[in-house]
């Protein structure tokens, strides 16, 4: 598949089959997050590879869109330093989050992003330090378009080109 057949065909996720994926899939997706860019290639993060499906389902309540989380074959929680240092951090955090979709929907793994509000119960849950964030996550498996199409039920479509773009100043 070709970058912007992705981009084009990619959708969110949240509906998985219970199939777990294999170690060489997982390492792909985890590996594409690394390569992503970074902000003077500082690589501001650290990937929690999830898959036990206790702790999934634990993570799936520390947010309130976060119930896909735990019918996930695998969930990647971002930790960063604190994304108030700098505004790059949050940026960065984002791409590799981008190059881990990216790289499972090639392998024909979906995904959904996942806000974490209970960011104490989430670095309990994981035994993260303190001083560092994980309010961001990422659920993946296997899935069925017949169970969840893609929809964009709240936003439907996307916003025309022309009324997003602007072609040297607003």
């Amino acid at each position: 598949m070709n970058v912007a057949q992705a981009i084009r065909e990619k959708y969110a996720v949240r509906v998985f089959l219970p199939t777990p994926l294999p170690e060489d899939v997982v390492g792909r997706i985890l590996r594409a997050g690394r390569r992503a860019q970074s902000a003077k290639n500082s690589q501001p993060w650290h990937f929690v590879a999830v898959r036990d499906r206790a702790t999934l389902e634990q993570l799936s309540r520390t947010g309130r869109f976060a119930g896909h989380i735990a019918g996930a074959a695998l969930g990647v929680i971002i930790v960063t330093p604190d994304p108030a240092q700098k505004v790059t951090i949050a940026f960065d955090a984002g791409q590799a989050a981008a190059y881990m979709q990216l790289a499972a929907w090639e392998e024909n793994v979906g995904s959904c992003l996942a806000s974490l509000y209970e960011t104490d119960e989430v670095r309990r849950i994981l035994g993260i330090p303190a001083e560092l964030h994980a309010d961001v996550a990422i659920s993946f498996g296997y899935f069925d378009p017949k169970l969840q199409p893609p929809s964009g039920v709240l936003n439907p479509g996307r916003k025309p080109f022309d009324e997003i773009v602007h072609w040297d100043r607003w």
